[in-house]
């Protein structure tokens, strides 16, 4: 089981240059894999996206990929002529028009913008088989230290999932003793009331019929066992090594279902006190699915 967040920082160094692939991603309900990249690397983006998306089933993904280079061939600064032309000529008005003495320097003239540009892009020294291999080196380390953190943090929430799985057990446990005494107070609140009618002839056979629908109308035996169920089958789910967020996030509204079943179906406190807990323990769980893959 893995979460959905999680980063990795992969770097390669060959052939006078240095690619640094950066993965980072958070929840998202399907798989979105987004690159960003110089542009003289594009034609690798769908093959990044395949190597992702064999590792990472689900989450909303992006991925930085830079490359510095050490190479002078990589490196070319030019000067707009034309736009030092114009400077100059502006500068010489300027100087002659207002009788400025200041001699026009080229340390002047280069803090100009746009004047030279430095332009750091892969020239043709470097074929597509050493790109290809400098930059999936980084891809892969990335990657593989993306899915680690993803496990680690995967093992973090099934931890406190199987806690939170064990608070719920006790609730259930604790509405199974009570829910057979359910009835019998019934039948004393009737008994108690009849009485207080001290003209009006108890018919027994008549009250056990009245406890005996309100039993079967109260009766929660299976929502406790579907319950049980569920639980035992969400400790299964958290133990494979497969994505299984959706299979949690169908089980868990599953598990609220049942519990708001035996909450409207038990006509008593101390139950409705357990379900308003167990409504807890099952939201702090499905918060925590939202985050699994």
């Amino acid at each position: 089981m893995k979460s959905m967040t999680g980063y990795g920082r992969g770097e390669a160094n060959m052939f006078d240059r240095k690619f640094v692939v950066e993965i980072k991603a958070v929840n998202h309900r399907y798989s979105d894999i987004n690159i960003k990249m110089p542009r003289t690397m594009l034609i690798y983006e769908d093959k990044i996206k395949k190597a992702i998306s064999e590792k990472v089933n689900r989450g909303k993904i992006d991925v930085f990929v830079s490359f510095e280079s050490f190479s002078e061939d990589d490196v070319c600064i030019s000067v707009n002529d034309s736009l030092v032309k114009g400077y100059i000529k502006a500068l010489n008005y300027i100087k002659e028009e207002y009788k400025i003495q200041e001699d026009i320097g080229i340390g002047l003239i280069s803090r100009f913008p746009d004047v030279i540009s430095v332009d750091k892009s892969m020239k043709e020294g470097i074929s597509n088989s050493e790109i290809s291999q400098c930059l999936f080196a980084a891809t892969n380390e990335a990657i593989e230290k993306f899915v680690a953190m993803r496990e680690v943090e995967g093992k973090a929430l099934k931890e406190n999932i199987l806690e939170k799985l064990i608070v719920i057990e006790k609730y259930v446990e604790r509405i199974d003793e009570i829910a057979p005494e359910i009835a019998k107070d019934y039948r004393k609140r009737l008994e108690g009331k009849l009485r207080e009618l001290e003209e009006v002839q108890v018919d027994e056979a008549r009250l056990l019929t009245e406890v005996l629908i309100f039993s079967d109308k109260a009766c929660i035996d299976e929502e406790i066992t579907r319950l049980c169920s569920h639980i035992v089958q969400m400790r299964k789910i958290v133990e494979e090594n497969i994505p299984v967020g959706r299979k949690l996030d169908f089980l868990i509204q599953e598990m609220n279902r049942e519990v708001n079943t035996i909450g409207s179906k038990s006509n008593n406190l101390e139950i409705t006190n357990i379900i308003v807990e167990c409504k807890s323990e099952i939201e702090k769980i499905r918060e925590q699915i939202q985050n699994i893959e």
